[in-house]
């Protein structure tokens, strides 16, 4: 299969110039062992830790494993031999001038990095790999958004008929590199495989059906503000069961919670948030989308327009090495922003339209932001399907997804 270059590529290799350790997490099918592979082949040995015999001789001696394996080494699923953490520290300790010793990689999981907190605090740089951002897609994976660039001139190529068959295919490296494999079936085992595996392992889940069925409530309201008061009454489970699957589908990059700005950053985190999924065509998997016609005329189209937008721009800061710092903006009259990006202090509102003809009237949320707040915000941004960078009322530009 075609290798892609990924936007985390100089980030990784910088980490492992510095860093004695790098730990690299991400959903499970992100490309984390090809990514590995491709930059450290060639100089690091490689064992994954999902097999039963590698694994049986890690845990009868963990020492003498680590003295078969010397680094520099790349373990992959490290989260199945969290006893290994321990022995990798005293190995580290006792060479702490070398960088790049080891490089741990597994799917996002909380115990596991509870342990790498724990045992190697201080000793490595931890990073995120997500699923293809749109430009990585294209070959182009570059990290750097166009409000911190010059617009290009030059009118977008994509149609809105390529955008939706993009958000239906989704971004995992596997689906969206080969356009005949079948989409109902890869991700009917994605979730059986790994979001189901991957709930068992952390959360006691005694009734698979409920959780099946939270799924799909879940990506049913994605850009809605979320009430898991309602969802729990409606699944007939209760609020902390629906909170603790909520927060493994976080921790494990499946979806983006995403909370109310407030300039007093306490309250923001008890207000009602909302949940986008991380990746389009697993959203459109799980509310029963299978074509193009029916996704564009479905009632949450502007919702996986949204979430593909959202989403773009949390990959890229991952993938940048930065921790994403991103809100909404919503009034009691109405007014709002669907997203607010803080940099340098500064924020970057931005609107998403499932259109490819923006209008002055839909710069309004973006206008109403930048009225309340110009301590904050000096532009906006509205981002739609079309192929042009449109200026669309005083301070708010329009611009193709394409270009973002």
């Amino acid at each position: 299969m075609e290798y892609l270059p990924r936007g985390l590529e100089p980030v990784l290799q910088r980490a492992a110039r510095e860093f004695p350790a790098v730990v690299l997490t991400g959903a499970r099918q992100t490309g984390k062992t090809t990514l590995l592979k491709h930059l450290f082949g060639d100089r690091y040995r490689y064992v994954s830790l999902e097999t039963p015999d590698v694994l049986a001789a890690v845990r009868s001696d963990p020492r003498g494993f680590l003295q078969l394996y010397a680094p520099p080494l790349i373990l992959d699923e490290v989260q199945n031999a969290p006893e290994l953490l321990p022995y990798i520290k005293e190995d580290i300790d006792s060479h702490r001038e070398r960088k790049g010793q080891y490089i741990l990689s597994g799917s996002q999981n909380l115990l596991m990095m509870q342990r790498v907190s724990e045992t190697l605090a201080g000793r490595c740089a931890i990073l995120q790999l997500m699923p293809f951002s749109f430009a990585e897609r294209k070959g182009e994976p570059q990290t750097d958004f166009i409000w911190e660039r010059e617009p290009s001139a030059e009118p977008a190529a994509f149609s809105i008929a390529q955008w939706w068959q993009w958000f239906l295919r989704g971004s995992y490296p596997e689906i969206a590199l080969d356009e005949q494999r079948d989409l109902t079936l890869w991700y009917a085992s994605y979730v059986q495989t790994y979001l189901e595996r991957d709930v068992r392992a952390l959360r006691q889940v005694g009734d698979l059906l409920s959780y099946q069925t939270f799924l799909r409530v879940l990506a049913a309201r994605s850009g809605q503000l979320l009430n898991l008061s309602d969802i729990s009454r409606d699944l007939g489970i209760s609020v902390n069961t629906a909170k603790a699957w909520l927060s493994v589908l976080e921790a494990t990059h499946q979806v983006i919670v995403l909370r109310p700005y407030h300039e007093n950053v306490g309250k923001r985190l008890v207000k009602t948030p909302k949940v986008y999924f991380v990746d389009t065509g697993l959203l459109c998997y799980l509310v029963g989308l299978r074509s193009v016609e029916h996704a564009i005329a479905s009632p949450i189209a502007g919702a996986i327009v949204e979430t593909a937008v959202i989403s773009e721009v949390v990959k890229r800061l991952w993938h940048r090495g930065e921790e994403p710092r991103v809100t909404f903006w919503r009034t009691a009259s109405g007014q709002e922003v669907d997203l607010l990006l803080e940099q340098d202090g500064k924020l970057v509102p931005i609107e998403v339209k499932a259109t490819a003809t923006p209008r002055p009237g839909m710069a309004s949320g973006l206008q109403a932001f930048l009225r309340d707040y110009p301590h904050r915000a000096d532009r906006g941004w509205l981002v739609h399907l079309g192929t042009h960078v449109l200026p669309l009322a005083p301070g708010v530009t329009a611009v193709p997804l394409e270009m973002v």
